[in-house]
């Protein structure tokens, strides 16, 4: 959930009719995410718990998962990050739930203590991906320095194949 610019952002697509599951273990971060999100709080579901977690709360197929790694922007306490492992755990439920056509963005920072295992981590998540269901593309700064976050982008190209 962060400070909630991408779950206000989902808010708008999803339309009066849409859901949005937005998942923080910091209250601050859902706080925030609750007032930016104003007259759009009904399409929002905000739930103080670890994205681990998301088969608790979601059970339904999903058109479109985000994903924001690392720690919650424009803090000066950087003690709370996410990790390799409920970030795994995260993305194998995303990925069981979503539709084909549908997608999952991973923005990846890792310039923070933990970052470059959770970096690898995903890394070698993603690139596991049988490529005849989905396909994964990076997309990445080349001319910034001192870790620059980078985006994964995997799409469910089709059902399960046999």
């Amino acid at each position: 959930m962060g400070n909630g610019n991408d779950t206000v952002f989902l808010a708008r697509a999803v339309g009066p009719t849409g859901k949005v599951y937005a998942f923080d273990i910091q209250q601050q971060a859902l706080d925030a995410t609750r007032e930016r999100l104003g007259d759009l709080h009904s399409r929002a579901e905000l739930i103080l718990d670890s994205h681990a977690h998301m088969n608790q709360y979601v059970s339904e197929e999903i058109t479109a998962a985000m994903f924001n790694l690392g720690f919650l922007p424009n803090q000066k306490d950087h003690s709370v990050v996410t990790q390799p492992d409920s970030t795994i755990q995260a993305l194998e439920t995303a990925l069981g739930l979503l539709k084909p056509g549908g997608m999952i963005t991973i923005a990846v920072y890792d310039g923070h203590p933990g970052g470059a295992e959770e970096r690898e981590a995903v890394l070698r998540f993603v690139q596991q991906l049988d490529a005849k269901i989905y396909q994964a593309v990076r997309y990445e700064i080349a001319n910034q320095q001192n870790h620059p976050p980078f985006l994964l982008i995997v799409e469910k190209t089709c059902r399960r194949v046999d």
